[in-house]
């Protein structure tokens, strides 16, 4: 396959190394209107917008990924594999599973659980562990600390059902020491170990399974900056 692909109109060299991830691809502009600057939008195929500018100096690409795995596994494969990109950070939300985690909080995802039967398809003899990539989970934990913002680092789940008929399935997850559930990371994982890139998968609580907190739609597209600034400066 050559450029532009499928799914993404982009040139070759109108993509930045480092793309930062937002599910929704109105996220991807707003994030991309606040802080970006000489910004350039490289796609609008199915409105997933994507822009390439600059922060503080640095070219740096922000794209919709959709929701799920398949969505984000064609998106970052395409990035990865056909535009040279080399580290994507995805910044997302997602439902907290500890009493201790709440609304607002920014979890980093050092593994991602899945139910997913995405990882099939590699024809393992075993069972894959989707990880983040450590330097760029250091380098988000340095960046956090240094500008004076708490972050909680573990296990998340990716999960590929949000309307579950499994009604104890979080219980299980939560006693296994998951800290939260969204709905992508482990795709962006196992896609960046097949393709020897980096990948990492920040979150910001916009929701408590267990407890009376939650965010509206608004607050989850035009929110979140604390996490936002962390993943441009890393």
């Amino acid at each position: 396959m050559s450029i532009p692909t499928p799914h993404i109109t982009a040139k070759y060299g109108e993509i930045a190394k480092k793309v930062l991830m937002p599910g929704d691809p109105l996220r991807a502009k707003f994030i991309a209107e606040k802080y970006l600057q000489d910004i350039v939008c490289f796609n609008t195929v199915r409105n997933m917008f994507g822009y390439t500018g600059t922060y503080k100096g640095e070219k740096v690409s922000i794209m919709g990924s959709g929701m799920g795995m398949p969505s984000i596994g064609i998106y970052s494969y395409e990035l990865y594999k056909f535009y040279d990109v080399d580290s994507i950070i995805r910044i997302g939300s997602a439902g907290s599973l500890r009493d201790d985690v709440h609304v607002m909080d920014i979890v980093i995802g050092m593994g991602a659980c899945t139910n997913s039967n995405y990882v099939s398809q590699y024809k393992l003899n075993g069972t894959f562990a989707p990880i983040a990539n450590y330097e760029l989970l250091n380098k988000a934990v340095e960046v956090a600390k240094l500008q004076g913002k708490k972050t909680v680092v573990g296990n998340i789940l990716s999960s590929d059902t949000f309307y579950s008929n499994d009604t104890t399935a979080n219980d299980s997850w939560k006693k296994m020491g998951v800290i939260a559930v969204e709905m992508e990371a482990a795709a962006l994982y196992m896609n960046a170990a097949l393709l020897n890139k980096k990948a990492l998968c920040m979150l910001t609580i916009s929701d408590h399974i267990y407890l009376d907190e939650n965010l509206s739609a608004e607050e989850r597209q035009l929110g979140f900056s604390n996490m936002i600034e962390i993943a441009l400066d890393i």
